[in-house]
């Protein structure tokens, strides 16, 4: 090749091309291949996140016979794992009663908490609020077991072993830097204008607070909420180490000390029976209330 013929092919690149290939996809079918990528990965995700679920409910309505069958569907169906559970030896609902409160009692609390505190390190002009904030954060960071010692110590002192109490202050710990985050992270994207119009109308600090800025701010309160009773609700560890009495354990407690008719047998069916009825009640309600959490973890992103 010459150096003109160089010089007409950098003039005209268009001309050196005929004979490669040609893209056999075009823009369209490249979105499609793509859709049809993210969507099976979405699939295979959904089943593996339901197939333990799915198992437990079929396992739970197997008779204690065929708990070990591998068929996909129970063969007949049986509700003898449910009567079980429900059997006056168990004490089962009232650990589901001890549970809903000590959920309840937490979100409650710390949802007041939270609010005021997380309205404090928004609105408000102090020192070191950035590292107060962090600080709060940070207790949130150790595991719940390398506090089960020291607490179980220190509310044996107090006399609170078998107590509500001995429940629902340690939950409280790591509820209140979950509830400080997410709000102080939605309040500081309301804008502040809308309270300050109020004040100039003749509210006070609290009236603007109490009827501006907290209905502004249900989406993250109830998103806060749901968040930390579904915690104080599957928490395990805590009540396991403080409550010895069985008329106070909670309901994840309540299942672990199911036990057979010997030392080696285990009650597969009845822990799975069990397991639905803790798990369904949090299922339904994220799925009810879906809309308003997603709303409530992404209204703070832009103003």
């Amino acid at each position: 090749m010459t150096i003109s013929d160089l010089r007409g092919l950098a003039a005209n690149p268009a001309s050196g091309t005929g004979n490669l290939p040609s893209n056999p996809l075009n823009p369209k079918q490249k979105r499609t291949w793509r859709s049809y990528s993210v969507y099976a990965g979405l699939a295979l995700i959904f089943v593996y996140c339901l197939a333990p679920f799915y198992w437990m409910i079929v396992s739970s309505l197997r008779r204690t016979a065929d708990i070990f069958d591998n068929t996909l569907l129970p063969a007949p169906f049986s509700l003898e794992n449910y009567a079980k559970v429900f059997d006056g030896s168990t004490m089962f609902g009232q650990a589901l009663l001890n549970s809903l409160i000590v959920a309840g009692v937490t979100t409650v609390a710390a949802l007041v908490l939270g609010i005021f505190a997380a309205y404090a390190i928004s609105r408000l002009n102090f020192r070191f609020k950035s590292v107060i904030l962090g600080v709060i954060i940070a207790t949130s960071m150790f595991p719940g077991i390398s506090v089960v010692v020291p607490l179980l110590r220190f509310f044996t002192d107090l006399g609170w072993i078998n107590t509500y109490q001995a429940m629902i202050i340690p939950n409280l710990s790591f509820a209140i830097p979950l509830a400080v985050w997410n709000l102080t992270t939605f309040m500081k994207q309301l804008p502040f204008d809308l309270e300050e119009a109020a004040m100039i109308d003749g509210c006070t600090k609290w009236q603007a607070f109490r009827k501006v800025l907290l209905p502004l701010a249900a989406p993250g309160v109830f998103t806060t909420a749901i968040l930390t009773f579904i915690h104080s609700w599957n928490e395990f560890i805590i009540a396991l180490s403080m409550i010895n009495d069985p008329k106070i354990q909670t309901a994840t407690v309540a299942i672990s000390k199911f036990t057979g008719a010997t030392e080696f047998q285990a009650p597969f069916g009845e822990q799975m029976a069990a397991g639905v009825i803790v798990t369904v009640p949090l299922v339904i309600m994220v799925l009810v209330f879906q809309r308003r959490i997603v709303e409530g973890l992404t209204a703070g992103a832009g103003k």
